[in-house]
């Protein structure tokens, strides 16, 4: 593996595993057994890696949301597409974790970001056309399917932030991949209204998989004691 993709595939996991503001260029180059200089050889600020480390998640979950044309969409194809996407959000979550302070940080990542997210209201706009001509969901007026997209996406790009407060006692070193993916979950559930009859039993069947682990007494007492600090 070349130098730079090692910095890459280091930052990602530090940025994890720490979060992105408690790791510098400097905590990279030491990881690695490398020199700061030869780090910035590579990438002139830590903005930079971060911005790499977006496009590669945005090329991921591009790719996942191919949809396609040829045929018709089924019950797999959404559960793939539910499934990677939680995964690239597992992968790369300390995106996610600090969003509105990176887009804030970089003018770059916001614009690029902002693009992003109107491709993926597309596609999961797609997704649900493509469900209704299916007969797995009742057709949807255009607006309304538009909302839907956007509820989705919500749920989505938001679903770590509510972890991180439901499981207050906890920490993000406890959050699982497990807990992530019970976010499908919730998205399912916006489904629920417009599921035809056919498909009604198999969907509740899937969400079901998801069900989330609703916080115990103690979370519930960690979370307003720091809502009380």
């Amino acid at each position: 593996m070349k130098t730079r993709d090692k910095i890459l595939l280091s930052s990602l996991e530090l940025f994890n595993e720490r979060g992105e503001r408690n790791v510098t260029t400097n905590h990279i180059a030491a990881h690695l057994a490398i020199s700061p200089g030869n780090l910035y050889y590579h990438f002139r600020n830590k903005s930079d890696i971060i911005y790499e480390i977006f496009l590669e998640y945005e090329k991921l979950v591009d790719f996942y949301l191919d949809i396609p044309e040829s045929r018709p969409i089924t019950l797999e194809d959404l559960t793939f597409y539910l499934e990677s996407v939680f995964d690239g959000l597992w992968s790369y979550r300390f995106f996610h974790r600090d969003l509105e302070y990176l887009l804030d940080s970089d003018r770059r990542l916001r614009e690029d970001y902002r693009e992003f997210t109107e491709r993926c209201l597309v596609a999961i706009s797609r997704i649900f056309q493509k469900l209704a001509e299916a007969d797995i969901i009742h057709y949807q007026h255009e607006d309304l399917r538009s909302a839907m997209s956007l509820n989705v996406w919500l749920v989505i790009t938001n679903w770590m932030a509510y972890l991180k407060t439901a499981h207050a006692s906890q920490g993000d070193g406890e959050l699982t991949l497990t807990h992530l993916k019970q976010g499908i979950y919730q998205v399912l559930t916006l489904e629920i209204p417009y599921l035809t009859p056919d498909y009604r039993e198999r969907v509740m069947a899937l969400r079901e998989k998801y069900r989330p682990e609703l916080p115990d007494a103690a979370d519930r007492a960690a979370l307003a004691a720091n809502e009380g600090s």
